[in-house]
């Protein structure tokens, strides 16, 4: 795992050159952070298919609440994923996701053309937790047209299988996660697998 870690940081480093910015500990701003995600995100270590350079790549990240740069680049088509959580007994959101939704809130009001999914099963009281999310962001102002529900998934695995299919047939060219900051990295992980180099992932982490 060594040689594999020499390899992430050797590309940061030249990611980083590549866009002109210091690595030094001066430049360690989450500005800085968010610009090498970007470039980590398009190399073919986190957008390749290789396990071992695609967890390597991810763990060496510095996660953020910042928004990615492809969303800056590519609003239209890259799409906001939410990933879901377990709702009460009686089909409520839970504080948990909440904050993944407050979080993809402000992200869809900054980037109005961005496509939404929201992604998780599990039905509590005749509710899953994709159609729960959807109606949360409904009721703040989100266009329902706006949001696909993928509402089959029960563990981050298969909400990155499932929506797989959903942005391969909406010919999605990056995904964006928003989940919190315990469970970010995993899931870029397993998104990054699912989707088998096809496009970039990147994360939003929910305060």
């Amino acid at each position: 795992m060594g040689a594999v870690r020499r390899t992430v940081v050797a590309t940061a480093v030249a990611a980083t050159a590549a866009v002109g910015v210091s690595t030094g500990p001066a430049a360690a701003t989450p500005a800085v952070d968010t610009v090498v995600n970007g470039a980590l995100s398009v190399t073919p270590l986190c957008q390749g298919t290789i396990d071992a350079l695609i967890i390597a790549c991810t763990e060496f990240e510095k996660l953020t609440p910042h928004f990615p740069l492809m969303l800056d680049l590519n609003p239209r088509g890259t799409h906001l994923v939410v990933l879901g959580a377990g709702l009460t007994e009686d089909g409520k959101i839970r504080p948990v996701l909440e904050e993944r939704l407050e979080a993809a809130l402000r992200a869809a009001q900054r980037y109005p053309e961005s496509p939404i999914v929201v992604t998780g099963g599990v039905p509590r009281n005749g509710v899953t937790e994709a159609q729960a999310m959807k109606d949360w962001l409904v009721v703040r102002g989100i266009p329902p047209e706006r949001i696909t529900e993928e509402s089959q998934s029960t563990s981050t695995v298969e909400n990155a299988r499932f929506t797989n299919d959903v942005l391969l047939e909406r010919r999605a060219t990056g995904a964006v996660l928003v989940t919190n900051r315990d469970h970010l990295e995993r899931a870029m992980i397993n998104f990054r697998q699912a989707v088998d180099a096809r496009i970039p992932v990147a994360g939003i982490v929910a305060a």
